[in-house]
């Protein structure tokens, strides 16, 4: 039922709301095959290097990141297959959407480098978190972290006025983030996330996560599915874990809502802040390629 709502909402707001004069991005070709790819019952990895190497800056990008810290391996990655053979096909697969996401936007660097490397970490950790839980799918909780907040630099490329609401959102503490971005713009990075992993042809369960990312009463809710609950008190955590590491001392959010995640999660404090230590290497070693 939940599903349905967010559907129309989604719909009228690219039709004849506030979105339909922003331009979201198109689903790159080279991801649609790339989906198509993954989708079979057993992946073939050659056919996944060879759409990985069908664009130089792509090919590139994969095998500076196995060679990164990241995964510190005794000899460097020289190839695309030998890239996709050590990485698996399916981490590839995030790997390359990653990629394709972010030169798809077109935004100053130096304005947005910041938000690809938070946007990285969060995707390792809500994939560690998943890791540690039962039937949660860690490539799906992974490829949710790289989506959840890419509303924001598409209302930047696309909306007059959208940088200075970024700085009052984050600024103020009478109101929610999606209250500020609404009451400037008549939408949220929320509604402009989800319609991007829509256009991108994720999959359902993140296009809904990444609508209710901040409406935990989606948490109660038995009309939103389990696994879209999952992702939302996933992405809340992950998010919480990469303000820590990156020093950010006021996470409203997260003294608002936090304890009602780890509940829903059935996880601990103590839990997670063991995961500040044991997700800093990989968040020192993320690498934006």
């Amino acid at each position: 039922m939940r599903a349905q709502e967010i559907n129309r909402e989604l719909t009228l707001a690219q039709d004849v709301g506030p979105v339909k004069d922003i331009v979201i991005p198109p689903c790159p070709q080279l991801l649609i095959q790339l989906q198509h790819a993954i989708d079979q019952p057993d992946p073939d990895p050659e056919v996944v290097a060879s759409i990985a190497g069908s664009d130089v800056a792509m090919a590139a990008a994969l095998i500076k990141l196995s060679n990164s810290s990241l995964f510190a391996l005794r000899e460097p990655v020289k190839s695309v297959n030998q890239a996709v053979s050590m990485l698996g096909v399916r981490p590839t697969a995030t790997v390359l959407t990653c990629f394709l996401l972010r030169n798809t936007i077109r935004i100053d660097p130096t304005v947005i480098e910041h938000f690809w490397e938070s946007s990285t970490r969060r995707s390792l950790a809500m994939a560690h978190i998943a890791g540690q839980m039962y039937s949660v799918d860690v490539e799906l909780a992974q490829t949710c972290g790289l989506f959840i907040h890419v509303g924001i630099p598409v209302l930047l490329q696309g909306v007059q006025g959208y940088s200075g609401t970024l700085v009052e959102a984050m600024a103020r503490q009478d109101r929610t983030f999606i209250q500020t971005e609404n009451a400037a713009h008549r939408t949220d990075h929320a509604v402009v996330g989800a319609l991007v992993a829509k256009t991108w042809r994720l999959p359902l369960e993140v296009v809904y996560a990444v609508r209710l990312h901040h409406d935990f009463s989606a948490l109660s809710d038995t009309h939103v599915a389990l696994e879209v609950r999952r992702l939302v008190a996933i992405a809340a955590i992950a998010d919480h874990l990469v303000a820590r590491h990156e020093g950010v001392k006021v996470q409203r959010e997260w003294l608002m809502h936090g304890m009602k995640c780890m509940a829903f999660l059935q996880i601990s404090a103590d839990e997670v802040e063991g995961w500040v230590d044991a997700l800093y290497p990989a968040f020192e070693g993320v690498v934006v390629v």
